[in-house]
């Protein structure tokens, strides 16, 4: 069974010049998508990916920091990533375009 993290990192490697990184050292689910050599997003976990766009992307997306990150409690508001959960394959197209967006910021 496929599941949503992997139907998103395959629609993402798809893209012309994406990679994934995975972190050996780490067995956390850790991994890191790349653009050019450039990280624009990593995985923490299954449902959780954080995305590098820019703060104006963030507002014009109505997007949120998550008040209660486990992963990044003291991010500051005007930060270029925001960490954004997929739950459904909607979710998962969501953040497929999200990507493409911090792609095109790169």
């Amino acid at each position: 069974m496929t599941t949503l993290r992997q139907m998103l990192t395959q629609k993402l490697l798809i893209l012309d010049e994406v990679t994934e990184e995975l972190w050996p050292d780490r067995d956390d689910g850790f991994s890191s998508l790349l653009y050019k050599g450039k990280e624009f997003a990593h995985f923490h976990h299954d449902n959780e990916i954080d995305l590098r766009l820019t703060k104006k992307v963030i507002a014009q997306e109505l997007l949120q920091h998550p008040a209660r990150s486990e992963n990044h409690p003291n991010r500051s508001a005007s930060s270029p990533w925001v960490e954004v959960g997929f739950y459904s394959k909607e979710d998962v197209d969501n953040v497929f375009r999200l990507a493409q967006l911090a792609i095109q910021q790169r």
